[in-house]
């Protein structure tokens, strides 16, 4: 699995990590340093902490909104691209096919079908 922050998107503000970006995160979902501390922020303030209760694409405009989609396009794709590695890692592991489906709550054969070509 690749553990370098270049190419890799906040999924926070989608910025695309450099080689001397920092990344916090697991499971895909991935938050950089200046996130860290702007969320670090809210969380420690009970004013700003109310802020993030509202939906905040309500106060974007509708630029703000589609330029929005290609960062969670970007977002989406890294998680694709993590749950297909954590596949390969459960296969090396010598989990088997069923193990997966039953986790994802799909078939065995839905399981195999989706993710052969990344995992054998």
């Amino acid at each position: 699995m690749d553990h370098t922050p270049i190419g890799k998107v906040c999924s926070f503000c989608g910025v695309v990590g450099t080689s001397k970006s920092s990344f916090a995160g697991g499971l895909g979902a991935l938050m950089c340093s200046h996130c860290v501390m702007k969320y670090y922020e809210i969380m420690s303030s009970p004013e700003t902490k109310r802020e993030l209760q509202r939906p905040w694409w309500n106060v974007m405009t509708d630029e703000e909104i589609l330029a929005t989609v290609p960062k969670i396009t970007a977002v989406q794709e890294q998680l694709d691209d993590f749950l297909r590695e954590w596949i390969k890692v459960v296969r090396s592991r010598g989990l088997t096919w069923a193990d997966v489906g039953r986790v994802m709550g799909i078939t065995r054969q839905a399981a195999w079908q989706r993710f052969r070509a990344y995992a054998e």
